[in-house]
């Protein structure tokens, strides 16, 4: 194994290597092996959207974790195996770490040390657009820095690069705590400023319906908004791919309204990112309808759902008109659908499904495919009757034009 120096640079970013990573996950007195593996799962695609390849997954039953090195002396040992034997760069535990078990795990591994928090940040800080974004994004890293000062934070560690080691701000990072609650201070202050601004500019939308796209991350909201806007939205199969919030104008028959897609909600998704992100969560605070997306052909959508309603709940929210749009049902057949199946049969199968979601998330609920266009009219349909009805109780001298 060749000596590990935490003063070599190397390269920055992604784009020349992709980083070899293992992850790390436990099972503890309140979860099951089935979570933890779908944590871990999520963890991976979490990995591979900031652009590193997953070689092996760890995993250790244990009642809570060990205050020091977080898994026990024997599964460390064999972490500390496998990565020295297979050429591994990183190693990330799916919970976050305090300052003290990163600091030994990484002087056992040798290796750079994140959890799902520092993962979770150096993605938005690679996709953050606007100044806004990025003013955010460092607002969360500093929050989530300052109780966790130690060598990490020193410029020498820095250099190191890669996954969770960049982001606005990264080469002014210092380990004087005075000085990190002043940057935070200060962004808080640029936050306030470009939060009075966003609000005079959606005070001056004027009297239009104001609908948001909510949902868990990749479920096709952005899909969803270039076809309904016709016109392009960023979109691609990974996670966060929208950051910063878009809003178009739609126009259905001659009623108008505004269209907004937000950030995706996550699991475990770190507090102080949420309290950072609140300013671009306003436009669903301040939404009239939400149009809540669901991809019905992940194994745990249930579960996403749940997610979002208490994000929703957190925010506020939950008491918003919200139309429920499982999205992707070309994926779901082609995953749940056995080739031998008949159509006949294919189709009591989905009349069943449908019937019983509806049953229980009530009649604003419609399933699609946003790829294939399917059923597309039934859903502006549904959600130009919400809009209606939104308009003559809001704004009912608006009406009269249409």
């Amino acid at each position: 194994m060749a000596d590990w120096d935490i003063s070599k640079k190397k390269n920055k970013g992604l784009k020349k290597k992709l980083e070899r990573a293992v992850i790390v996950g436990l099972v503890t007195y309140n979860q099951t092996m089935e979570q933890v593996e779908e944590y871990l799962d999520e963890l991976e695609f979490l990995a591979e959207t900031a652009g590193a390849v997953i070689q092996k997954r760890f995993i250790q039953k244990l009642h809570k974790p060990q205050n020091a090195t977080f898994v026990g002396k024997g599964k460390l040992e064999e972490i500390v195996e496998y990565v020295e034997n297979n050429d591994i760069d990183l190693v990330i535990f799916d919970d976050d770490l305090s300052g003290k078990q990163t600091s030994i795990l990484e002087e056992n591994i040798k290796r750079k040390i994140l959890d799902r928090s520092t993962l979770i940040l150096d993605i938005f800080a690679n996709r953050a657009q606007t100044a806004q974004a990025k003013t955010q994004v460092e607002l969360a890293q500093m929050q989530y820095m300052l109780p966790r000062l130690r060598g990490l934070w020193t410029h020498l560690e820095r250099q190191r690069g890669g996954i969770g080691m960049r982001g606005p701000g990264e080469t002014e990072i210092e380990t004087d705590r005075r000085i990190v609650r002043d940057k935070i201070s200060k962004l808080k202050q640029r936050l306030d400023k470009i939060d009075k601004q966003n609000a005079i500019r959606r005070k001056n939308r004027g009297q239009m319906v104001r609908v948001a796209l909510v949902g868990y991350t990749n479920v096709g909201k952005s899909t969803l908004m270039t076809i309904l806007s016709k016109s392009e939205v960023f979109a691609e199969n990974k996670l966060f791919a929208t950051l910063d919030t878009t809003v178009r104008k739609i126009v259905f028959g001659q009623m108008p309204f505004l269209l907004s897609d937000t950030v995706g909600f996550i699991r475990k998704l770190p507090t102080h990112l949420v309290e950072s992100f609140k300013s671009t969560l306003d436009e669903v605070r301040e939404s009239d309808l939400l149009v809540h997306v669901v991809d019905i052909a992940h194994p745990q959508y249930e579960d996403h759902i749940r997610v979002v309603t208490q994000t929703l709940k957190d925010l506020n929210a939950e008491s918003i008109p919200t139309l429920l749009v499982f999205n992707k049902m070309d994926l779901y057949r082609e995953r749940y659908f056995d080739k031998m199946l008949d159509e006949e049969t294919k189709k009591e199968i989905e009349a069943e499904l449908i019937q019983s979601k509806m049953k229980l998330h009530g009649e604003h609920t419609v399933f699609i495919s946003a790829i294939t266009k399917e059923n597309m009219a039934e859903m502006r349909e549904k959600l130009r009757i919400m809009v209606t009805e939104m308009y003559e109780e809001r704004y009912p001298h608006q009406t009269k034009f249409w």
